[in-house]
């Protein structure tokens, strides 16, 4: 994700001016009229703000790292590689070389700007919130384009820092929107300082030998100890380059210079004559389908937009994705064995991009992806949200909708349920899987379902590595100023919320699904644009219900029922045999007339209609989302109450035993946050229209519920403070009556 002046409105109340001396009652009366005119509306709206928000201010005091009930730092190991480099166990990540399974509960970041201490205390609060993993994402050279050797200085300083608390370290050194490069660019010709390099660096031989110096200035520079990031187990791997494809919509000649262009149409060229002979042959078989960009004579032939390609699926066009795909895996499969020549040891991952067709083109995608040890990809949970640089800023004037991902809502508000996420996983070529961009964007009041959320979907679907995006600050602000950020991970709803996320996903609370579809296609069948009955990040409303096969046989043209990726896990492979698509039967997990979905590990329940999801495991129970409208909600241990139609209680166990009989559990509530002074009016068609987007500190709405132990022997109830720390007095009991402003309690029996 690369981050990217409006004022903010000015209201102005007119006064009416009196005359001198006693003003006659006629006077007096229209003035407090007018008064009342003008001050009513304003109150009205600052009391329905007040009813719709009363809460608390969340701002934790700095950290003294004392043993806490909410400090992970156990899962993690040592010290980062204290076993040598992670690998992987078939579609797992492990730890070498005892092959055993790991999961990396993982972030973006850290911010840039930290150094000494505050990298170290960031680090250290990092492993308290159960985090083991961090994405370095960020540019390896300056703006000439030339390797920086300071930026590999500051990331040997980083991985440093975490690799001492037990966290890994990922880097993603190239991104195209990083990059813009002017006239006459040595070796980036045809650009103008207004384009950005999309696609480039899978064709472009020049480009290449550039951008391998960058690895080689961060791998091989040594640091004062001599020691070189190449030989660094701390070093998880290593991400070729970030959200660039050719089967993405920024393939066109639009966005690539001539110059580029022809170098790539010549290479097609060239792939057209090993093929046919000659690009008159070819275009003999494309029944004359030709371009205007095409030259025979010299050697090029062109490429239709890839709507025709995906859509149409002529001859010209097979051939066309078949170059794409052969070019860009061909990039992949040339830069892992440069990396591999480097001596490194880790993971590599090629990239993490969608595409122009989930359906078609995304399997393609995929495929290329194949060459690297995992499968990687991007996937934010948004909402409509409009105004200036709405795509990555937050500001006065800017217009959004609130959507729950619980129920499904469509980006639009009043548009009909939307069964796409980017926690639904599919588990490609047998190999481990990472989202290494998510989060819920803000603004967007249902933001604080997410960390249960993807703990327990990416437990059930073994998903290897989940990276929230981005910590963007090393303190719990809300980032005020001008505009906000909509990814803000330093926040309530978020990294307040990973202790018991971070426990259920990295221990498997939450037990792995069974695999409930199993789609095997045909290599060939894919270069021929047939595509997928299981395409990843694809949209799908209810009007397309009718396209969803009724038993376990998969019709072509039919796609499997996305509600599967709620009840258990799914697989592809790519194959030279036929074709062929497993299916178990759904009925019993998925009831769309009740609109629920069942894990197929029956520990999860989704009912999408209320938007409340229940988890009911050994060492994990709770509920999150519309409490209010699941009432008295009863579990195999406890049962929760809350009147609140947004929040989030779970209780975990702290010392690895069931519930049952656990003598440490953590007990922890979040509802919903804003900033201070937050505010915000209605506007056309559902949404609402920021008037303030608030300040430092965060306000977390007022909790309340209650969570009652129904087996079992009476509990010691300790409050905690934000940070963790004993707040208050204990107490004795089997009900637990939240607090409006306690989020974490430690819970502890006798033995």
């Amino acid at each position: 994700m690369g981050a990217q002046e409006v004022k903010p409105p000015s209201r102005v109340n007119g006064s009416r001016r009196l005359p001198a001396g006693n003003p006659p009652a006629r006077l007096l009366v229209d003035a407090a009229r007018t008064l009342l005119l003008v001050l009513l509306p304003c109150l009205g709206q600052a009391l329905r703000a007040a009813d719709a928000f009363e809460g608390f201010a969340f701002n934790p005091p700095a950290d003294p790292f004392r043993e806490s009930a909410i400090d992970l730092r156990f899962l993690n190991e040592n010290f980062a590689g204290e076993h040598g480099f992670i690998t992987t166990r078939g579609d797992e990540f492990a730890r070498s070389p005892s092959r055993e399974p790991v999961r990396f509960w993982a972030v973006n970041g850290p911010p840039g700007e930290l150094q000494g201490d505050a990298l170290r205390a960031c680090a250290r609060r990092l492993a308290k919130y159960g985090v083991n993993l961090v994405r370095m994402h960020g540019p390896m050279f300056d703006q000439a384009g030339e390797a920086d050797l300071k930026k590999a200085s500051r990331a040997r300083e980083v991985v440093a820092a975490l690799k001492a608390e037990g966290i890994y370290s990922h880097f993603s050194i190239y991104f195209p929107l990083w990059m813009t490069p002017g006239a006459e660019h040595p070796w980036l010709k045809g650009y103008d300082g207004r384009k950005h390099p999309f696609a480039a660096l899978m064709f472009n031989p020049a480009f290449q030998d550039r951008y391998r110096s960058w690895w080689r200035a961060l791998l091989l520079t040594p640091g004062p100890d001599g020691r070189k990031l190449i030989d660094e187990p701390a070093v998880f791997g290593l991400e070729i380059q970030n959200e660039d494809s050719f089967f993405f919509w920024t393939f066109n000649p639009e966005q690539i210079p001539a110059p580029q262009m022809e170098l790539l149409e010549s290479q097609f060229g060239e792939w057209l004559k090993g093929k046919h002979g000659s690009i008159e042959a070819a275009l003999g078989k494309w029944k004359g389908q030709k371009l205007k960009r095409d030259d025979a004579a010299a050697g090029r032939a062109a490429f239709r937009p890839l709507w025709n390609v995906f859509n149409e699926k002529s001859a010209r066009d097979r051939e066309t994705a078949e170059f794409l795909f052969a070019t860009q895996r061909k990039f992949y499969v040339d830069t892992i064995a440069f990396l591999r020549s480097l001596g490194f040891k880790g993971l590599i991952t090629p990239s993490n991009w969608a595409t122009a067709s989930p359906e078609v083109f995304g399997p393609l995608e995929k495929w290329t992806y194949e060459a690297g040890n995992f499968i990687d990809r991007h996937g934010y949970f948004s909402v409509t949200h409009k105004g200036d640089n709405a795509e990555w800023s937050i500001r006065n004037g800017h217009a959004y909708s609130d959507r729950s991902a619980l129920r499904f809502d469509a980006t639009s508000p009043g548009k009909p349920k939307q069964f796409v996420h980017p926690a639904m996983e599919i588990a490609y070529a047998g190999k481990p899987s990472m989202i290494s961009e998510t989060t819920w964007n803000r603004p967007n009041r249902y933001r604080s379902e997410a960390p249960l959320y993807y703990a327990c979907y990416g437990a059930l679907q073994d998903t290897g590595a989940i990276v929230h995006f981005a910590l963007d600050g090393a303190n719990w602000s809300v980032k005020p100023g001008f505009w906000m950020q909509p990814w803000t991970l330093m926040a309530p709803s978020q990294a307040a919320q990973f202790p018991a996320a971070a426990l259920i996903y990295r221990r498997g609370l939450v037990k792995v699904g069974d695999l409930l579809a199993s789609v095997r296609l045909n290599t060939n069948d894919l270069l021929n644009l047939k595509g997928t009955p299981l395409p990843q990040d694809a949209s799908f409303d209810e009007l397309r219900m009718k396209d969803v096969p009724q038993g376990t046989e998969v019709k072509p043209g039919q796609r499997i029922d996305p509600l599967i990726h709620y009840a258990g896990r799914t697989a592809v492979t790519f194959t030279g045999e036929p074709g062929k698509t497993t299916m178990q039967d759904l009925k019993p997990l998925i009831d769309r007339g009740a609109q629920t979905v069942r894990s197929s590990t029956r520990e999860l329940a989704l009912d999408y209609g209320k938007g409340l999801l229940t988890i009911n495991a050994p060492g994990a129970q709770g509920a999150s989302g519309n409490l209010k409208a699941g009432g008295a909600i009863s579990l195999s241990d406890i049962s929760v109450t809350s009147d609140l139609d947004n929040a989030h209680i779970i209780v975990v166990s702290l010392d690895g035993e069931p519930i049952a009989r656990s003598r440490r559990m953590l007990v922890q509530a979040m509802s919903e946050e804003q900033p201070s002074g937050f505010a915000a009016e209605p506007a056309e068609n559902g949404l609402r229209r920021i008037t303030n987007i608030g300040r430092d500190p965060w306000l977390v709405k007022s909790l309340q519920g209650t969570v009652t132990f129904i087996k079992g022997p009476s509990v010691e109830i300790q409050p905690l403070d934000f940070n963790g720390y004993p707040a208050g007095p204990s107490s004795r009991g089997v009900e637990l009556a939240l607090r409006t402003n306690t989020v974490y309690y430690l819970l502890t029996r006798a033995p």
